[in-house]
């Protein structure tokens, strides 16, 4: 394949990110989220995590930016900390009722806007899409050693 570099899958996706990130921001803005807290708040509800250290790890992001990102969702009333009755030393984090009331739309605005994202894809053409976007990322966590979290489609469960 005799690819420029401005139409390379790297480039490309970076593009469509950003434009994700653009369309999700202004969307989730009058809800009181940011596109970065719905790892973080879906992982909350589904109990997938409940340490900062789950949680970073969930979101693949390092430990000092999730630790921020707690604090304004601390802040902003999103979630509440308590210690951890097994481990005096943790403390485990849980969503506040205006983030589960909050949540639902959140989570409907995100996939109207990949529905519209999408426009134009068969059915077919959008799990296949899907399929090799989890695929894609796989390979990328192999080559820089990153950990899929346990099950995203990356890790080559669900999706």
């Amino acid at each position: 394949m005799d690819l420029d570099v401005l139409s390379t899958p790297g480039h490309l996706i970076g593009l469509a990110a950003r434009g994700f990130a653009r369309l999700s921001e202004a969307r989730l803005k009058p809800l009181g989220f940011g596109v970065g807290h719905l790892p973080v708040l879906v992982a909350l509800q589904d109990g997938r995590a409940s340490t900062q250290r789950d949680l970073a790890r969930f979101a693949r992001v390092e430990q000092p930016p999730m630790a921020q990102m707690l604090a304004r969702m601390e802040r902003d009333g999103l979630i509440q900390r308590a210690p951890d009755p097994a481990d005096g030393r943790s403390r485990r984090i849980t969503l506040t009722p205006v983030a589960q009331a909050r949540l639902p739309d959140a989570i409907a605005t995100l996939l109207h806007g990949n529905q519209e994202a999408l426009r134009g894809f068969t059915d077919e053409e959008a799990r296949l899409f899907i399929a090799l976007l989890a695929r894609l990322i796989a390979n990328l966590d192999r080559l820089t050693g990153a950990e899929a979290p346990p099950g995203t489609p990356a890790s080559g469960e669900g999706g």
